[in-house]
């Protein structure tokens, strides 16, 4: 390596300050990347679609492209660009101390230029400055004065009404004197990188910055010598006390000492080794005693935390209910009924989602969910968009009990719940033959994005098929909540230490 030359990129000056390692696998081992999760590539996806919706606050700007164009030729493009006295330039692209960035927005002003990075975040986070900082010091080494730095973020104030308004979605939020005062320890940092870059592989443990600000892309064969049922298996307990562990040589979730640990640690621990399971029968007793009939089982659906609101009435990452499944019982030896309700992919569901639910639930019903604080916050932001049906949501929201807060509160805990309470991880444990293994939509982040390509395909056939998908994977989690309060019922009156 005595001969090569580092080369950085704004993404890859990036990736270095939070890790060298990552950089370093990066540049000499980028067969180790993991491949990027769906999820992660669709925020990817998001941030084009914002980037381009924000050069509108800057209009009739001239954009250098990135794709099928050597980074040269970008370079020079910007270059007769700012010659030319044009005034707006996206994607704007520059090199300087063999660092290449291109900047999402430079508009010239009396005083110098104004650079501004869009982000689809709500908030100005310390990594966004640090983007903002290594683009000043590139384009500020080529000559271009910079006199206003700044970061382009989602205003979640904002509140759609018809087409998306860029000036009311976004807002400035200046860094430029921060951006100055970094300057020294960027170009440090740079120095150290390229030093690194020309070295072997560095020696660095794992740690809180494999998953932050950013989940490192190298991430999983940093983590490969992490035994099965680690310290870092403990749930209801933070990373850094398990870095602290392991900071300290404990790795093995059995070599941590007891006495260091929560009740709740010590339920896991001591089903995870001794094979140990636990119920506090009185406490189950006195939640299935505050239920009552009629009993109504429900979940929610409904879009992820999108930047952009889809429907009218949204905020920016509010989420908006496209679906609901009810199971319920008129009394204890009633028979099971189920009700559904699926929106239209070509409107709104807002409406027709509350004015379906209102008629499924009658005013009495006790209402069981999964992580009542989820379906509290939808039925509210519903009483805000419908006031007019405040009373009768709000009196729903009274009736609502959750299923989860046994669980939560190691009222039932079992060792193959791994210290987790989650449907998806209580389930297949008390009920052996219901998992989602089977379904093709598994959770809710599946089922979000299973929607919005229901509302933006064209394809009549492709629509039935996700429909049916998501009505099977949304009935599930209702059933599953029926099934458990079954098992729980079954638990109470067997001997405490037959629960296996």
């Amino acid at each position: 390596m005595t001969n090569f030359t580092p080369f950085l990129s704004k993404s890859r000056f990036i990736k270095g300050m939070q890790c060298h390692k990552a950089l370093w696998f990066q540049t000499h081992r980028p067969e180790l990347k993991q491949e990027t999760p769906p999820n992660i590539q669709a925020i990817f996806d998001t941030g084009h679609e914002i980037g381009t919706l924000a050069q509108q606050l800057f209009p009739g700007g001239v954009e250098i492209p990135f794709d099928g164009v050597t980074l040269s030729d970008q370079i020079e493009q910007t270059r007769n660009l700012i010659e030319s006295g044009t005034e707006t330039i996206y994607e704007a692209a520059f090199s300087h101390d063999n660092i290449f960035v291109k900047a999402d927005i430079l508009h010239r002003t009396t005083n110098g230029w104004k650079l501004a990075e869009v982000k689809s975040s709500t908030k100005a986070k310390d990594v966004y400055i640090n983007d903002v900082a290594v683009q000043y010091h590139v384009i500020s080494g080529c000559g271009i004065p910079v006199s206003t730095a700044g970061l382009v973020l989602i205003n979640t104030s904002y509140v759609k009404n018809g087409a998306i308004e860029p000036h009311k979605l976004f807002k400035w939020i200046e860094v430029t004197n921060e951006v100055v005062a970094r300057q020294e320890a960027i170009i440090a940092e740079a120095q150290a990188q390229r030093t690194m870059l020309c070295g072997g592989e560095p020696l660095i443990e794992i740690g809180p910055h494999c998953s932050s600000p950013y989940e490192c892309d190298y991430a999983y064969h940093c983590w490969q010598h992490i035994p099965h049922n680690s310290v870092f298996d403990f749930g209801d307990c933070g990373r850094p006390n398990s870095f602290e562990h392991y900071r300290q040589g404990i790795i093995k979730m059995e070599d941590v000492p007891r006495a260091s640990l929560g009740w709740r640690q010590q339920l896991q621990l001591d089903g995870t080794l001794q094979q140990k399971n636990h119920v506090n029968q009185d406490a189950i007793r006195k939640f299935l005693e505050s239920l009552s009939y009629p009993l109504y089982f429900m979940d929610f659906e409904t879009t992820c935390l999108l930047p952009l609101p889809p429907y009218d009435g949204v905020r920016p990452y509010q989420q908006a209910p496209f679906q609901f499944s009810l199971h319920w019982q008129e009394s204890a030896e009633a028979p099971l009924q189920h009700a559904e309700f699926l929106g239209n992919p070509d409107e709104d569901p807002h409406e027709s989602f509350l004015s379906t639910l209102l008629t499924a639930i009658p005013e009495n019903a006790c209402i069981l969910t999964w992580n009542q604080v989820f379906e509290k916050m939808i039925l509210r932001n519903l009483s805000l968009k419908f006031p007019d049906y405040a009373q009768e949501i709000n009196m729903m929201r009274d009736n609502i009990r959750d299923l989860m807060i046994p669980f939560r509160q190691k009222h039932i805990y079992h060792r193959h719940f791994s210290g987790k309470y989650s449907l998806k991880s209580v389930l297949p444990v008390l009920i052996p033959d219901m998992d989602y293994d089977a379904l093709d939509i598994c959770d809710g982040q599946m089922a979000s994005d299973c929607w919005m390509r229901m509302v933006h395909s064209t394809s009549a056939e492709e629509r039935q098929i996700i429909s049916e998908q998501l009505l099977t994977y949304c009935h599930q989690d209702t059933l599953a909540m029926v099934k458990i309060l079954e098992r729980m019922r079954e638990i109470v009156l067997m001997p405490e230490d037959s629960f296996h």
